[in-house]
């Protein structure tokens, strides 16, 4: 056998096969074989009618089409490997000359992995910039602890105020009729939420306990019941009770009851500016490595196959449903309540999946073109992030793994070096 290898495009190639007649003779072996047993020809039981009896019955080329099925895999895989070409797609197939006692020739042409052009990736002129933390912030955290920490207590002997809290019964009424869904006893209702339609927790505020109030609304023209949007209405309410929230002091009882290493007020407030900072640095590093590669990979060029992105789609679909499966739903029963369709959510991944392909593309290219390849070391410290989470000890996570697993954490580990390697160069 031999093949020629031609290409077409940045993204697409052909191959040119001359296959020797004896090739093509297994070939028809192999569908003589395969089809016998299905062929029924007078005068012979089933499965048992010569090779030339069924060609003379049917044609000559009765085995041709499995023939060229039996032989194609192997051959096609032969070429692959000797072209070193990484394809994306099936191949599209082209017969010039088949038949027993012949050479067989056919070509196919078929989308690859594509070549990148790359633009600028080094000297972007970016830089990380980490916001300060300040004392406001550091009050901020800590009110918001002393908020979480905080108790709602019994108000008896003033009326309703915005911040409180106060159950209430309520029936709602469109002119004389009473709508639907406007209805509850017991609810618990913080007065300033927003949780209800605009106006409505004001007109509360300053009403005691046991009074009846009468809520006049209206609810936005956007509303989801048609009935009601827009509408008029009044809300019967009737107060059960207030209470009020109680913040903790910031003293020492109150840190050491939130705090697992400070002792002090002032112990607290440096753990706080502490990870505050913390928190800082990691937004402006994941914000700094996110604009560094998407201006690398807006700088660069790359042909994409429709093939490449339709097959993200379909991982970005996977990963939708396992997120689905782990809140106890089904994807086609999140589609029915949603009104969307499986081909809706596949053409507004559409845009994402071609950007992450790319980005995919661009990096690999980065990583070649500077010949970047993690050392052992840098494989290991990839192999003991999964070590710990799994909780396992290196060597025993190491036995685990198959020769894929230790090429997946090599190219991992490739991969976050040339990351780190334009996070580098970036300025």
């Amino acid at each position: 056998m031999t093949t020629t290898y031609e290409k077409l495009s940045s993204n697409k190639v052909k191959l040119n096969f001359t296959v020797e007649p004896e090739k093509f003779e297994e070939g028809i072996k192999k569908a003589y074989q395969k089809m016998v047993k299905k062929i029924n020809i007078p005068g012979f039981r089933r499965g048992k009618a010569p090779m030339k009896v069924i060609e003379a019955h049917y044609g000559e080329s009765v085995f041709y089409e499995d023939a060229f099925d039996a032989i194609f895999p192997e051959i096609y895989q032969a070429a692959l490997t000797e072209h070193n070409v990484d394809v994306v797609d099936r191949p599209e197939l082209d017969v010039q000359q088949i038949g027993r006692g012949k050479e067989l020739k056919f070509s196919v042409e078929v989308f690859v992995r594509p070549d990148v052009t790359l633009g600028e990736y080094k000297n972007l002129g970016i830089v990380k910039t980490v916001d300060e933390v300040t004392e406001d912030d550091v009050k901020a955290e800590i009110e918001r602890a002393r908020d979480r920490a905080s108790r709602w207590i019994e108000v008896t002997d003033r009326a309703a105020k915005l911040d409180d809290q106060v159950n209430i019964n309520y029936a709602g009424f469109l002119g004389e009729e009473q709508f639907q869904g406007g209805t509850a006893e017991n609810h618990d209702l913080i007065l300033g939420s927003g949780a209800f339609i605009p106006g409505f927790e004001d007109q509360l505020v300053g009403a005691e306990i046991g009074a009846d109030v009468d809520v006049n609304v209206t609810f936005p023209e956007q509303y989801h019941s048609e009935e009601l949007a827009g509408k008029a209405v009044v809300f019967h309410v009737h107060v059960n009770s207030i209470r009020e929230k109680e913040m903790p002091e910031l003293d020492e009882d109150f840190v050491k009851e939130v705090s697992e290493t400070a002792n002090t007020v002032d112990e607290y407030k440096a753990e706080i500016r502490e990870r505050l900072e913390s928190q800082a640095e990691n937004r402006a590093e994941s914000a700094f490595e996110n604009e560094v590669i998407e201006k690398v990979v807006e700088n660069a060029e790359v042909d994409i196959p429709e093939a490449m992105i339709e097959e993200q789609i379909d991982n970005m679909l996977r990963d939708m449903e396992m997120r689905m499966m782990y809140q106890g739903m089904k994807l086609d029963d999140y589609f029915k309540y949603t009104g969307q369709t499986r081909e809706q959510v596949r053409e507004m991944y559409k845009g994402p999946a071609e950007e992450r392909v790319k980005t995919q593309l661009v990096v690999a290219a980065v990583m070649k073109a500077e010949e970047i390849k993690a050392d052992e070391a840098e494989i290991d410290a990839e192999i003991a992030k999964y070590a710990e989470q799994n909780k396992k000890s290196m060597d025993e996570f190491k036995a685990m793994l198959t020769d894929g697993d230790k090429e997946y954490f090599s190219e991992i580990a490739s991969l976050q070096k040339t990351i780190a390697f334009l996070k580098d160069h970036a300025e």
